[in-house]
């Protein structure tokens, strides 16, 4: 145990750098992802038949491929056949985007379905252009149900990270591997990682969890202990104003 720590706390620049790896492959495969499950999730309500289909086929595929084969074929396959070598850390964005990209999908289409319709009618009957009944009146509503889904996407992003080491990526487990092969404290040097990566999905689900509350708030959904006390406490003056009303 000391032997593993004391070599940890003398590598910690080593520890940061792995660190730095990891959130960068996390940070940017989810934007890459978020972006594809918008553009995929949008095709799949197209009128267009054709446009569906590609969706549709693009979806699958990635569903139904592995990541690891996946990224193998990035960094190993991709060379061979276009002559461009890929650094490690971009083969996982783009493995890990495409990948959760396509499971995205599916998390925006089936929140934009969820909108009631009558949200759309009265869209329409406000004379919105398409853009503005998606940006001003159903993404808002969409948004707020798409978040807890997207948030477990991305702690799945993040501990898929690791992935990154099999193509020689100095990502966190990487340098803990390493330290584990230096100091041969094997039980120590996982437990640690283990740690780490929990405390890094833990802190992910809080800004997730935020970001919730704050999208919520946008549509007047109160949230948590304060909004359900102010939503009782404005249930007795509800009534008080249906009772008044009927008696009017």
């Amino acid at each position: 145990m000391g032997d593993f720590f004391t070599y940890f706390f003398d590598h910690l620049p080593d520890v940061w750098s792995g660190l730095g790896t990891t959130l960068a492959a996390t940070v940017l495969g989810s934007a890459v992802a978020l972006a594809l499950a918008f553009v995929f999730g949008f095709m799949a309500r197209s009128g267009s038949v054709l446009v569906r289909g590609v969706s549709r086929v693009v979806v699958e595929f990635f569903r139904g491929t592995s990541l690891y084969v996946q990224l193998f074929w990035l960094y190993y396959a991709f060379p061979l056949l276009f002559g461009y070598e890929l650094t490690p850390l971009f083969c996982g964005v783009v493995a890990f985007g495409m990948n959760y990209g396509a499971y995205g999908s599916e998390v925006v289409r089936g929140a934009l379905n969820a909108v009631p319709k009558a949200q759309w009618e009265a869209a329409v009957a406000l004379n919105m252009t398409p853009a503005q009944r998606m940006r001003r009146v159903i993404l808002p509503q969409a948004w707020v149900q798409m978040i807890p889904s997207f948030t477990n996407l991305l702690i799945q992003l993040l501990k898929c990270t690791p992935l990154l080491w099999l193509i020689s990526a100095a990502d966190l487990t990487t340098v803990v591997q390493q330290m584990r092969d230096r100091t041969g404290e094997t039980t120590w040097a996982y437990l640690t990682l283990l740690v780490m990566y929990f405390v890094l999905a833990y802190v992910l689900t809080l800004l997730m969890n935020a970001l919730e509350r704050h999208a919520k708030a946008r549509l007047g959904q109160h949230t948590g202990v304060r909004g359900l006390l102010r939503s009782r406490s404005a249930q007795p003056a509800e009534a008080a104003g249906t009772s008044a009303g009927g008696s009017l």
